[in-house]
């Protein structure tokens, strides 16, 4: 069972997740889109932040990765 502290923490990255998705979503269709930039670079500072760590025991750079790949084969 989880708490509600945990479960704000798992939204809290999910929205991170979702947001970042579409911030490589736009990049795709537009390289040069400078507010999808500054989205996905405000993402992977949060990935890479000590705040996200606390939230969460997955690797941030592996997530970036792993998202990075996805958007590609999207």
């Amino acid at each position: 069972m989880t708490t509600p502290y945990e479960n704000l923490a798992n939204a809290i990255v999910l929205q991170a997740v979702k947001d970042y998705r579409d911030a490589l979503k736009r990049l795709k269709k537009k390289p040069q889109n400078k507010a999808a930039m500054a989205d996905a670079m405000e993402c992977e500072r949060f990935f890479r932040s000590p705040w996200y760590r606390e939230l969460t025991s997955v690797d941030g750079e592996y997530l970036i990765e792993k998202l990075r790949e996805e958007a590609k084969r999207l």
